[in-house]
C-alpha cells in the first residue's frame, strides 16, 4: 500500500503531538468524538432501523416479508463485506478515504433506494448502501483505537449509539413509515457525517506499543529509512483473529434471541403489543444509563473482570428468558438481558481497541459481529420452530458460557499489550514481546 504523508496538524500528528502518550494514543475532543463516534453509529444505522425498512420494502414496493428480510440480509452481509474489505485499509493510512466514500456511497445508495420508486433500483441501493456502511464502521472502529482509555471511548461510543438511534427510532414513525422516512433520513445523516471525516484521529505511530501483523513500513508516520515497522508476537494475533471469530458466533447467539423476544414473549408470557413497545423503550434506556456509567468509570474497574461478570449474567438471563411465564418477570428478564448485552458489547469492542493501537482488530471487530447478526433471525426461528423456545434459549445460553474462555484469555492478552504500549518511553522502541510472550 503507498505511503501517504499527513501534514503535521494537531489532528493528524500524533506522534510528535505533546498530547500523544507513549502508546501513541491521544485525548478524546469533541471533534474526535462527534466524528468517530457519529460516523461509526451510521454504518450501524441500517442494522437498527431494519424492521421499519422491511415495512418500507413491503407497502412501497409490494414485497413479501420474507423476500423483504431476504433484502435486509443481504444488506448486512454488504455492510459486513465493506467492513472487512477496508479494515486494513482503515488501520493504516485510509480510514479518511475509507469513511468518506462510504458514507458518500451509503447517502447514495440509500438515497436512491428513497427516491426512485423502481424496484430493482431500490434494491441495489439498499445492498451499495449497506457496503459503504461497512466502510464507515471500519474507519470508525479503527479510529477508536487511536484515543486513550479503551473502556471509556467504547462505552462513549456505545453510549452515542443508543442515544443516536433512540432518537432516529422516534423520528421515523413521525413521517411515517414509507421509503422516503425509512432509507432517506439514513442518506441525510450518511452525508451531514461525511464532512466530519477529517476530524478522526490518525492512526498512532506503528512503532507504538502493541501493533498488529497488518502494520507495514509504508504506514502514516513511518520513515523508510527507520527499517520496517516492527509485527506484533503470533500470540497477538491469535488473539485478534480468535476474538473476531469469537465475536461473530457471540453475536448470533445474542441476536438469535432478540428475533424471537417478540414472538416468544407474546406465546410463552403473554405480553401484548404494548408490553413489547415499554419492553424495548426500557432496555434503550438501559443501555444508555449504563453505558454512561462504563464510560464514567473507564478503566478503573479494569476489563476482564466485568467481562466475566457480564458474560455469566447474559447467560444466565438468556437462560431465564426461555423458562418465565409472568408478564411482567419476562419484560425484567428481557430489558436486563438487553442491559448487560449492550455492556458486554461495549467491553469486548475495547479488548480489540486494546489489542493493537493501530485499529486494526476494531476496524474489522463490527463486521464479524454483523455476519452473525444477519444470520441471527433465521438460526432463531429455524431452532425456535423445531425444537421450542426452552431448548432455543439453553443453545443461546452455552453460546456465553462456552465463548467465555476464549474472551479471558483475549482480555488478558490485550491488557498486557496495553501495559506494554504504555511502558514505551521513546518514539525509536521496538515492541516488547518479551511483556507478551
Amino acid at each position: 500500500m503507498p505511503s501517504v504523508y499527513l501534514p503535521n496538524t494537531p489532528e493528524h500528528s500524533l506522534s510528535t503531538s505533546p498530547t500523544t502518550d507513549a502508546s501513541g494514543r491521544v485525548p478524546l475532543t469533541w471533534r474526535r468524538g462527534i466524528s468517530t463516534f457519529g460516523i461509526g453509529v451510521i454504518g450501524f444505522m441500517a442494522a437498527n432501523l431494519v424492521p421499519f425498512m422491511i415495512i418500507a420494502l413491503v407497502e412501497g414496493h409490494g414485497l413479501t416479508p420474507t423476500a423483504a428480510g431476504t433484502v435486509m440480509t443481504a444488506c448486512l452481509l454488504s455492510t459486513a463485506a465493506g467492513c472487512l474489505l477496508t479494515s486494513r485499509w482503515s488501520a493504516l493510512s485510509g480510514r479518511y478515504v475509507v469513511a468518506r466514500s462510504g458514507l458518500l456511497l451509503a447517502a447514495l445508495g440509500f438515497g436512491a433506494a428513497a427516491l426512485i420508486p423502481v424496484t430493482p433500483v431500490a434494491i441495489a441501493g439498499i445492498i451499495l448502501g449497506g457496503l459503504g456502511g461497512g466502510g464507515s464502521i471500519s474507519a470508525s472502529g479503527a479510529a477508536l483505537a487511536a484515543l486513550r482509555n479503551p473502556n471509556r471511548v467504547s462505552g462513549m461510543s456505545g453510549l452515542a449509539n443508543r442515544a443516536i438511534v433512540t432518537v432516529v427510532l422516534a423520528l421515523i414513525p413521525m413521517f411515517g413509515t414509507g421509503m422516503i422516512s425509512a432509507f432517506g433520513i439514513l442518506a441525510l445523516l450518511a452525508l451531514a457525517f461525511a464532512a466530519t471525516a477529517g476530524w478522526m484521529p490518525a492512526a498512532a505511530a506503528p512503532d507504538s506499543g502493541a501493533l498488529s501483523d497488518a502494520t507495514e513500513a509504508s504506514d502514516v508516520g513511518h520513515s523508510p529509512a527507520a527499517g520496517p515497522a516492527p509485527k506484533a508476537p503470533l500470540l497477538v494475533t491469535i488473539a485478534g483473529f480468535s476474538l473476531l471469530a469469537c465475536f461473530g458466533l457471540w453475536a448470533l447467539g445474542e441476536d438469535s434471541l432478540w428475533a424471537v423476544a417478540g414472538s416468544m414473549g407474546a406465546e410463552q408470557a403473554g405480553i401484548s403489543e404494548a408490553d413489547m413497545g415499554l419492553m424495548l423503550s426500557a432496555s434503550t434506556a438501559g443501555g444508555l444509563v449504563f453505558g454512561a456509567i462504563a464510560s464514567y468509570l473507564g478503566d478503573r474497574l479494569g476489563r476482564t473482570i466485568p467481562l466475566l461478570v457480564l458474560l455469566l449474567l447474559g447467560g444466565g438471563l438468556k437462560l431465564a428468558a426461555g423458562l418465565v411465564t409472568d408478564p411482567g418477570s419476562y419484560m425484567l428478564v428481557i430489558i436486563a438481558w438487553n442491559t448487560v448485552y449492550a455492556l458486554a458489547f461495549m467491553y469486548v469492542v475495547s479488548v480489540a481497541v486494546a489489542l493493537d493501537v493501530r485499529g486494526f482488530w476494531s476496524a474489522a471487530l463490527s463486521g464479524t459481529y454483523l455476519i452473525g447478526s444477519a444470520f441471527s433471525p433465521l438460526f432463531g426461528t429455524f431452532v425456535a420452530e423445531n425444537f421450542g423456545y426452552v431448548p432455543l434459549t439453553v443453545v443461546l445460553s452455552g453460546f456465553s458460557f462456552l465463548l467465555l474462555v476464549p474472551f479471558l484469555v483475549i482480555s488478558r492478552v490485550a491488557a498486557r499489550v496495553e501495559k506494554s504500549a504504555a511502558a514505551v518511553g521513546t518514539p525509536d522502541s521496538q515492541f516488547n514481546q518479551a511483556a507478551i510472550v
